[in-house]
């Protein structure tokens, strides 16, 4: 059964009333989206600041637990507005405006049931230039698709996430998309 937006604000608002549980169980739902979004929007090179920057968000969480209000915006929109806060601080700190590379540990998780050398090398292959691409997208379109891939969310709340219209939200996955279905438009008939 899939947990609904109401479930994640009762849970907020149970760690805040004292349940030392509630917290544990909203932390263990959201946090690998949570940091894999982080760690694709800084990309592989930083991924002990990927760590810093998930801590950060979630010590945000607990500070600020008050101030989240379920009327305005979904929990998950509050928790990826937050990481998406995070990053943009840190692109702000050093002065980053993009990022473009591979990230190899996404790489090397790819699943394959018992392909021969030659497949794992192609799909290898397939991944590096998928991540590759995702991470050569704009820092805006990269942040709507990740939200959208990875993290599961729904324009409206990429668009809360953001602080842009919902339109905007669907502009930037729209590109993305463009953008990624014109860079790999040869893999699929490569790799089907």
């Amino acid at each position: 059964m899939e947990p609904t937006g109401a479930d994640d604000a009762e849970l907020l608002r149970a760690h805040r009333a004292g349940d030392p549980h509630a917290f544990t169980r909203l932390y263990d739902r959201h946090d690998q989206p949570c940091f894999q979004f982080i760690r694709r929007m800084l990309g592989p090179a930083n991924a002990s600041v990927a760590e810093d920057l998930h801590q950060e968000t979630w010590i945000a969480i607990t500070r600020n637990a008050a101030s989240f209000d379920p009327a305005r915006a979904s929990f998950r929109a509050w928790l990826y507005t937050i990481a998406r806060n995070k990053v943009w601080d840190q692109f702000r700190r050093q002065k980053v405006t993009i990022l473009a590379s591979a990230d190899e540990d996404a790489v090397m998780r790819i699943a394959d049931s018992e392909p021969s050398p030659f497949d794992r090398l192609q799909s290898r292959e397939l991944a590096e230039r998928l991540v590759a691409a995702v991470e050569a997208l704009p820092l805006e379109q990269r942040g709507a698709f990740i939200m959208f891939a990875d993290g599961g969310l729904s324009l409206e709340e990429i668009a809360e996430a953001t602080g842009v219209p919902a339109e905007t939200a669907k502009s930037r996955l729209r590109y993305a998309r463009a953008k990624l279905r014109e860079t790999l438009a040869g893999e699929r008939t490569e790799h089907v």
